[in-house]
């Protein structure tokens, strides 16, 4: 189960990033980078 803020580590063009998952009401997660 994902927790309300949970910090991702995901890899993209630039390299490796992390990103702060928050999800939010109705279930959608919104994806900060």
């Amino acid at each position: 189960m994902i927790q309300p803020q949970t910090y991702l580590t995901v890899a993209d063009n630039s390299g490796a990033k992390k990103i702060m998952c928050i999800r939010v009401l109705g279930g959608s997660a919104r994806k900060y980078g």
